[in-house]
């Protein structure tokens, strides 16, 4: 079996639906800025993964407490 050609593939939209129509309206990247406000996603090593398993109340926690401990002040050793 081959793949169908352009001119092959039928066209499932409804004859009632004009779809130059239906796109005249549309305004590119509307929802951009908010779709890329929220996102924020990390992509964890497997071993780093493998201790949190996929809880990301745990990831958070331990980021928070990094954070935290980051804000210590540091003991200088002598000698």
């Amino acid at each position: 079996m081959g793949k169908k050609g352009k001119s092959a593939v039928q066209d499932e939209l409804r004859p009632e639906y004009d779809l130059k129509e239906l796109l005249a309206h549309g305004v590119r990247g509307k929802y951009a800025s908010r779709y890329h406000k929220g996102t924020n996603l990390v992509l964890l090593d497997p071993d780093v993964a493998r201790h949190f398993g996929h809880d990301d109340k745990a990831i958070n926690d331990a980021l928070r407490l990094v954070i935290e401990l980051g804000k210590l002040p540091r003991i200088r050793k002598t000698g």
